[in-house]
């Protein structure tokens, strides 16, 4: 058995190319929070599957409909992939890890109502990346052209969100 069942990825579909490198690096703790911790472990146990690859892609500035997910059983894995906002520019980093906390938390809902699974136990206080974690590996990919009068949506569409990560 794996020692870890929870997969992020991570990637970003920002049309200016920056990066929101911090958000990125609380939305990976968040994921690793709920993995170490044993009352999450216990209910993917019950789930069935082995592990969750759970891929986020944080969109630009503007809103898009939410969720944007696509979710799947491939062999005895689940993989989710989930678009989530960009927070607004100089959110303070307390926020922002509120923030992360609570968007894969909100994931895990859509996953569990998607896939029938019994209530989410209780998510673990959030909490700051260590300031010595590792970079983020992201997956970084420009939008499409897409027509002028689409482009106000600002969101990926099921095919983008289920091809991003390949």
């Amino acid at each position: 058995m794996d020692e870890f069942w929870l997969h992020p990825r991570l990637g970003t579909a920002t049309r200016d190319g920056q990066q929101p490198r911090y958000y990125l690096r609380a939305l990976q703790h968040a994921a690793h929070s709920l993995d170490a911790d044993p009352r999450w472990q216990q209910w993917w146990h019950r789930s069935g599957f082995r592990g969750c690859e759970l891929g986020i892609v944080t969109e630009g500035r503007l809103d898009h409909l939410r969720p944007s997910a696509d979710i799947r059983r491939v062999d005895d894995q689940l993989r989710a992939n989930f678009t989530c906002a960009l927070p607004p520019a100089g959110t303070d980093r307390d926020e922002l890890v509120q923030r992360a906390s609570t968007e894969v938390r909100t994931m895990f809902e859509v996953i569990r109502e998607a896939m029938a699974l019994p209530d989410l136990p209780p998510t673990p206080a959030p909490s700051a990346p260590p300031e010595d974690a590792d970079e983020v590996p992201i997956t970084a990919k420009s939008l499409p052209s897409i027509p002028r009068e689409l482009e106000h949506q600002g969101y990926l569409t099921l095919t983008q969100v289920q091809d991003f990560f390949g």
